[in-house]
Parts: structure tokens; sequence; C-alpha cells
């Protein structure tokens, strides 16, 4: 029994001991999980103490590790501890600075604040492998892979220098002025700003950078030569501590009165707009500024922030700013880091290693070998690189680009007009809404994606009050106040020298047509631009014009002023204005008067032509007598008379005389087409003839540009003219058929012709032809005008005195005084202008009429069929009239034709052909008489007793008639 119970109290002490372990083997992993997380951990911040950003930034980094540690759900049981470090706006201190706290094993920085203390420092948290989570550092150089351990929690450069461009395009200005830190932060804002800038076909005309550092005095200096320039739209780019004083020195050199446009990116905004900064700066030196201001929209996490901010910095009486507030959002965006680190890594070791390659140099006190690298330092990248939440920066979530670069997308800024005492936003920017006066809506609030399409709007902005207190636009540009007057040149004409050329009377010494259309449209400028004139050629013959707006291209020349064509390769290297005078390339022929004779009114017909025309007017003749003989009296008469009237009524249809009048419907009808046809050769004999006895004629057989081509005779074309090279490059003609001539020269070669030396023809200008023609009679343009173009002044690439004087000469034309300068100097001459677009008038054919005769010929047809088909019906019935009638008569003693008593022994029908003619020729109412007495005869024959032979109805006499 003893030894029973001994048994089973061992067995249960077995099982309770196995249960026991299964416990603590359970529970294990538990209480595994909870001593893996550190009880704290440590992270730096980097940046100036005594800034502006500085200021603000580490009120909001303190309220955010309180933030944190105050959240159980961020770092559970992992204490936040931060260290600051104070670069004093030194590259050198700031990197001693980032030692020590690399040397403190911290797992993260925030900051640094600085763009050219982040490029030294990305190096030393590359090697030693800790991010670093900048929230002012915003050089896009700093995007590079060169800096993986780089992350930028605010946004780059590259994104307010687009909303500047867009500004700077929404108003239509070319150049701007950059006015800069000479640093890695300004240098890196100008190259985004000129990228940006060059997207929309605009420049950085000027660079204005002074040093880090620099005194009022020297700031001066620089906008003095800033002034020199012509641009007057000037992007500040500088720090927040000492940009202001580029304002006051522009307000010193008047600088900011009207005309000026004056455009700040947010460096400004944290100094002047964002709590203490407004007090600080005076607004009267920054009046009609456009200031950009990253957008942050209004929450209940800022205002909270805001509130408890203003609490903490009571004493200093600092204010959060932008930059604060990014700074806020960096320490959170490390703690979340590093929350998800820990969460997932399986043993939770924070664990720092020596780097073989970072140690003392012997005899050095440096203490190199007490940096550590982070062994878990890419993970806990990994982790911030995922970073997706919603911050006090408003709805702007935390992503970064798909690229890995660390930077965040989606930025949004505000763009602010100071007016007054105030401040008021006249238009917002992001990068998938461009500007716009409405709010972008972001990703948080269901917006589009970026580089969304379907909700890009038009851009717009509200009006600006600009400098001076004028809400009018500013140009943004004036003539360069540097002394020197434009250097234009001028063609050396030697020929026409009407357009251009050298006139030392002139007090330019220059004159012409073309100078005059410049010196008017110069004078309507609102502002002056002193010039100076230089004669372009040796003046022996004239210049290449492609080389002259070459020199204009090459900055040899400011501009170009002369008979210039605007053609497409030149408009590739320069800038045209408006046209002032039309022109396009015209071929000239030699042209000679054909001699007119006695038979020249022969000509416009050709022979048998004619032979159609008079055949036809006896076919007509013959027809409307047939279908008017019986009925018409005018018709009748003796065979001769017949034959006149027939004749007479064909040719005097010529010319609408005849006298004779048509009653019979078909008569009417072949009578009208006839009349429609004569109308025509009325018309077109007269149109012909007059051609031929004035038009005159080519010698050479080119009639226009196809039969110029399809020639292989020689063609002119003037010296340095544009024509040749597009001849041989657009047409294909080859250069063995090309002459170059002066203008001089043209009449002779056109004389002498192709079998003589000289040329089939002559491609030019139709200016140049216009004035030839007017001296040249012999001479004529054929064929159309086959290129379109004009002239212009040709000015360098984004010249805005080109876009001025465009409008000038609009005006010019409007008023009538570009009209006056033409007539002025370019007179028409003794020839008036011809056109050749009836020369060699060709004679006309038959091709040209056939149809009408086709119709005038079948409505004759029809008309005599319909007319014999009635004839035939007629002759039947009348027949059997005219033997009935004939026994009628051979009781009375009278018939119908002479020898009627034949008729009563022979058949009734007629077979003489003298018979059916002398029927035709019976009038028609006798006819009808003949017949209608038939009919009454047969009524009284059926009342009177009448019989019928088996030949045919005959009359049957009383037995008291014999016959006579």
């Amino acid at each position: 029994m003893a030894s029973s119970w001994s048994s089973s109290s061992s067995s249960s002490t077995s099982t309770g001991t196995l249960l026991q372990l299964l416990c603590l083997c359970a529970a294990f992993p538990v209480a595994l999980q909870a001593a893996v997380r550190p009880p704290s951990v440590t992270i730096g911040a980097l940046f100036t103490f005594d800034s502006l950003i500085g200021r603000s930034a580490r009120t909001a980094i303190q309220l955010a590790v309180n933030d944190v540690n105050g959240d159980p759900d961020v770092l559970r049981g992992t204490n936040l501890s931060v260290i600051f470090q104070d670069t004093k706006c030194s590259g050198f201190v700031g990197t001693i600075q980032a030692l020590e706290l690399m040397e403190r094993q911290v797992v993260a920085v925030v900051g640094p604040q600085s763009s050219d203390i982040a490029h030294v420092v990305s190096h030393v948290a590359n090697q030693l492998r800790v991010p670093l989570l900048s929230f002012a550092a915003t050089d896009p150089a700093l995007a590079s892979k060169q800096y993986p351990y780089f992350v930028r929690a605010t946004h780059d450069d590259r994104f307010q220098m687009a909303a500047v461009a867009d500004v700077v395009a929404h108003h239509g200005w070319r150049e701007v002025t950059a006015v800069y830190v000479d640093n890695d932060y300004g240098r890196g804002g100008v190259v985004a700003l000129g990228d940006a800038l060059e997207a929309n076909r605009a420049r950085v005309s000027y660079k204005a950078a002074f040093p880090p550092g620099a005194d009022r005095a020297a700031i001066a200096d620089l906008l003095v030569r800033a002034n020199m320039m012509e641009s007057r739209v000037f992007v500040v780019h500088a720090s927040p501590d000492s940009g202001l004083d580029v304002f006051a020195a522009a307000r010193s050199l008047d600088m900011m009165a009207a005309g000026y446009v004056w455009i700040a990116t947010d460096w400004l905004a944290a100094a002047a707009i964002d709590g203490a900064g407004a007090g600080a700066a005076s607004k009267s030196d920054i009046q009609g500024v456009l200031i950009l201001h990253q957008y942050t929209p209004d929450s209940d996490a800022k205002a909270s922030l805001v509130s408890r901010f203003a609490a903490a910095s009571k004493a200093s009486s600092n204010a959060i700013n932008a930059y604060g507030l990014f700074a806020y959002d960096s320490v959170w965006m490390a703690a979340r880091a590093i929350d998800q680190f820990l969460s997932n890594t399986s043993d939770g070791n924070i664990s720092f290693s020596a780097d073989p390659n970072v140690r003392d140099a012997n005899g050095s006190a440096l203490g190199l070998s007490a940096l550590k690298v982070f062994d878990q330092g890419e993970q806990l990248l990994r982790k911030v690189m995922l970073a997706n939440f919603t911050g006090v920066t408003g709805s702007v979530r935390f992503q970064f680009d798909a690229d890995g670069s660390g930077t965040l997308i989606n930025p949004a800024y505000e763009i602010l007009n100071v007016g007054g005492t105030g401040v008021r936003r006249v238009a917002y920017w992001s990068n998938y809404t461009r500007l716009s006066v409405a709010a972008p809506r972001l990703l948080a609030d269901g917006g589009p994606p970026p580089n969304s399409t379907t909700t890009q709007q038009q851009q717009q902005m509200y009006s600006v009050i600009w400098p001076g207190d004028t809400t009018a636009k500013p140009r943004g540009w004036v003539f360069p106040n540097n002394g020197k007057p434009l250097r234009i040149g001028v063609p050396y004409r030697t020929t026409y020298k009407q357009f251009v050329s050298k006139d030392r009377s002139s007090p330019d010494g220059v004159s012409g047509y073309c100078v005059d259309v410049f010196n008017a449209a110069v004078a309507l400028l609102p502002y002056p631009v002193p010039v100076s004139f230089v004669l372009f050629g040796d003046g022996v013959k004239n210049p290449s014009y492609n080389e002259l707006v070459q020199r204009v291209a090459d900055g040899f020349f400011d501009a170009a002023v002369g008979d210039i064509s605007i053609v497409t390769n030149r408009t590739r290297v320069v800038d045209f204005t408006q046209p002032y005078v039309e022109s396009g390339l015209v071929i000239v022929s030699t042209v000679k008067a054909k001699s007119s004779n006695e038979w020249a009114f022969l000509r416009p017909f050709t022979p048998g032509m004619w032979a159609i025309i008079g055949a036809f007017f006896l076919f007509v003749g013959a027809v409307v007598w047939i279908l008017e003989h019986r009925f018409n009296p005018e018709f009748r008469g003796s065979p001769r008379k017949q034959m006149v009237t027939m004749f007479w009524f064909s040719l005097s249809t010529m010319f609408f005389a005849h006298r004779e009048n048509t009653v019979s419907t078909l008569g009417r009808f072949v009578l009208i087409i006839w009349l429609f046809v004569v109308l025509i050769i009325n018309s077109s004999y007269t149109a012909s003839l007059t051609s031929i006895l004035t038009v005159q004629q080519l010698s050479t057989g080119i009639q226009g540009l196809d039969s110029l081509l399809s020639s292989n005779d020689p063609i002119g074309y003037q010296v340095g003219s544009f024509a040749r090279s597009y001849m041989m490059e657009e047409l294909g003609v080859p250069a063995s058929r090309l002459r170059e001539l002066a203008i001089d020269d043209y009449a002779d070669s056109l004389q002498r012709g192709p079998s003589n030396g000289g040329v089939a023809a002559i491609v030019d200008e139709l200016p140049y032809v216009e004035l030839f023609l007017s001296t040249n009679c012999q001479f004529r343009t054929v064929g159309q005008e086959f290129t379109k173009s004009g002239w212009g002044f040709a000015f360098q690439r984004d010249s805005p005195l080109a876009v001025d004087l465009s409008t000038a000469i609009l005006t010019l034309s409007e008023n009538g005084d570009l009209q006056r300068i033409h007539d002025k100097w370019l007179n028409p001459g003794t020839c008036a202008s011809q056109s050749t677009d009836g020369v060699g008038a060709d004679r006309l054919n038959l091709g040209s009429f056939w149809g009408l005769f086709l119709i005038c010929g079948v409505a004759c047809f029809i008309a005599l069929l319909i007319y014999f088909a009635r004839i035939l019906c007629q002759f039947c019935e009348y027949h059997g009239t005219g033997t009935t009638a004939g026994a009628a008569q051979e009781d009375d003693g009278a018939g119908p034709f002479p020898d009627q008593q034949r008729s009563l022994r022979r058949p009734a029908r007629l077979t003489s052909i003298r018979d059916l003619m002398s029927f035709v020729d019976m009038k028609e109412a006798e006819v009808k008489r003949a017949i209608r007495s038939r009919s009454d005869r047969r009524l009284d024959g059926s009342m009177g007793g009448r019989s019928y032979t088996s030949e045919g109805p005959s009359l049957s006499r009383p037995s008291s008639m014999s016959p006579v």
C-alpha cells in the first residue's frame, strides 16, 4: 500500500513539474520580447541654435520628443532622448559637432539645417550608417544617390523654383536676375531655377551672387551692377538671417519702385511672415514682393502644436515657422521608424562596432577610434524610407520617391503678396495643379496622384500689388543702363539702295525704307533705345544675309535691320519681329507683244471651229424653217423667198436681230437653246479677241514653277539672296543651272536668253521684282508666288525688344505710317505692274464648245422627230379625207387638187414624193379644214344612204345625177 501510494505521489509530482515547464516555455517568448526592447534610444539634433530656423526647430523637436514619450503606442516601454549640437552657422564647426554626435552613439540625427553642412556630414553618415533626417537642407544636389543616408524631411528647391518659373511664365517675362547667397544652398537653387525657366522658354540672364555674411554695402554694390542689366525681374534666394539686407539695400537704391519685380523663395516667409520674424522685419522694405511659403493647411494637430509652442516660448517670444513644423514631424518619423525596427528585429539589439577604416593615426589625439558604426543602421534606414503618416504639416503624407532618393513628394506652396501692412495670398502652386487660385487637394484629402493630367487647371493668379503700389503688370525689362547702345548690323547694299544702304548725309550713316521703318517703330516704344548702325559688307556686292543673321546669333550684333527675309533656318538661331512687308519668291521672264494684222478678228477660233459654227447656223435655220413653215406665214411664199428667209433668220440670231417671230412650240424650243449657244460663243469670242490683241506673250515658254523646273535652262538669282539655297535644297535645282546676278544685270541676262549666255528666268523676292519691273516694261512675273514670307528685324534669341517692336510695327500698319514710308521710298515707276494670268492666251477650238453644239443638235433632232411624226399622222388621216372629198367634189365640180377626176379612178394612197411634199407645203389650217370636212361628210353619208366599195370608202351618186 505504501509502495503504491509512493508511486502515485511520485507520478503526480512529475506531472506537475511538466506542466510548470510547459507554462514557462509558453511565457518565455513574451518575456523575451519584452526584454529585447532597450530602455532608451538616443537621437541627435544638429542645427544652428541662434537662427530663425534653429530657434523654431529646437522647441519643436523638444515638444516632439515629449509627445513621442507620452504616446503608449509608439516605442512601447522605450524612452526617446535627444542630444542637441550647435553648428554655429559654420561648416567646420558643424562637422565637428556631427562627429561628436556620432561618438555618443546616436541611432539617427534630425538635421542638419544647412545644405553646406549636409554635404559634408552625409559622408560621415554614410560611413557610420546613421540616417540623417534634415528638415531644412533644400539643395537639390543632396538628392543624389551619393548620399544614401541623407533623408530630406522637407521639400527640395526644385519644386519652389518650378513655382517661380510658372509665375514668370504666367506674366510673360523671358529673363530674370538671380540674387543669391554663394554657397551650396544658393548655387543649387539657382541651377534648379535655370532648369525650370528653360522649360518655359525663359532664362536667368544675370547671376548676382554675394558671399555668406556679406554686409549691406557689399550687397548694394552687387545690386548696382545687376541694375545695369536689362531684366527687372529679381529672384532672391538667400538665408532668413541675412536675406533681409538684400531688400534694405534695394530700397536704398530705389529699386523697390514701379517697374521692378521681386520674387523671394520660402526663406523670406520664415524671416518676415511667420511668427516672431514678422515683427523683426520692416514691412516697408518688402512692399510688392511675391513670397513663396510652404503650404501647411490648418488642422487640429497643427493648432495644438502652435498653442503648446507659444506656451513653451513665452520667455524668448519665439514663434513656430514652416521649418519648425517639419522638424517636429522629423522626430516623429524617426520614432516611428525605430518602433518598427524594434518590433521586427529578432533580438531587438542596438549595437555599434568599430570601423577598421576609422582609427587614429600614430600620435593623433583626435579620438577617431571612438566613432562606431551603427550595425543596424541599414535596417533602420529602410524603415525610415517606408514612413507614411500624416504629420502636423497638414494633409501631406510622408512618402518618398520610388527611386529611394529620400525626398518628400507632392509639395504645395502658397504665393503671398506683401501690400501695406498685411500679406494676402494670390495663388497656390503644386506639382500637379501648377498655379491656381484654389487650394490644392492633397493625397490625404482624396486628391489626384502626382503628375495627374486629369486635374490640370489653367494657370491663374489673383491681381498683384507690385512695387510702387501699382497693379499694372511691370514690363519686366528695360534697356540696359550700361552706357552701350545697341549694335545694329545693316547690310551694305550696292543695288536698289532704296531699301537700305550707306548714306553719309544721314545722322545715322545709313538710310532707306527699312531704316525708316525701324526708326519709326523705335519712336513708338515707351522707353529710349540708343542704337548704333554698323554697315555689314564690302560695298562691292551685296553681302550674304545668312552671314549677317549668324553674326546676330553669335552676339557680334545685337540686332540686324534691313531687307532680311524671315525663313526657317534663320528663325532657328534668332528671333524676328512682326514682318513689316510681305515677301516671297516669284519668277521673272521676258515677254513680247504679238503683232496684229487685218485678219486678227479670225484668230479667236480655229478653222474647224469656224466651220462648225457656220454649219450649225445653216442647220438651225433649216430646222426652224421646217418647224415654222406650216404655222407661220412669215416662213411661206415662193421658194426663193423662203430660202432667203431661212438664211437671214439663221445669221441674224448671231446678233439677236432676227425679225421673224416663231409661233410653234417646237420652233421656240429649238430657238431658245440656239440663242443660249450663240450667247456663249459671242462672249468667248469677245474675251479671246481682247486677250489676243492686248496680252503680251512669253518668249521663253516658261509659264510658272513647273515649267521652270522641267526645263534645263539657266536660272538667275540675286547676289546674297536665300533663293539659291531654297532652290537647291527645297526644289532640287542643280547648282549648275543657277547664275548669281546683280539686279543691274537682270535686264541684260533676260534679253540675251539661254542661247546667248543669259538666263531663261530670274527667281527673286517680290519687293525687288516689283521695283525692277517698275522700270523694265518688257519683263513680267509668271505663275504664282511660290513662297510666303516677309521681311523682319532680327534680334538675339529671347530678346524682349523683338516683342515690343512687333507691337510697334502693327501700330505703324494700323495708323497708315507704314504705307506712307513705303510710298516715300518705293515709287511704282513708269511701268504699271501687270498680271500675266493671260500670257500666251490660246485660240478657242471645238473642244471648248462641243457640249453646247451637242445639246443644240439633240434639241433640233428631237424637234424634227416630233414634227415628222405629227406630219405622218396627219398625212394618213388626210389621205382618207382626200379620197372621200374627191368623190364629193366630182359631183360639185371642184376638188382640192387640179387633177381631181384622176384621183377617183385610182387607189387613194399617194405614192408620189411630189404629193407628200405638196402635203407638207399645205398650211396647217387647210389640212385641219380638210380633215374636219371628212368627218362632217361621213356623218352626212350615214344619214343619206352612202355605200362603200371593197377598195375603200366612196360616195354613191343619186340616180338623177350624171357625171360631168
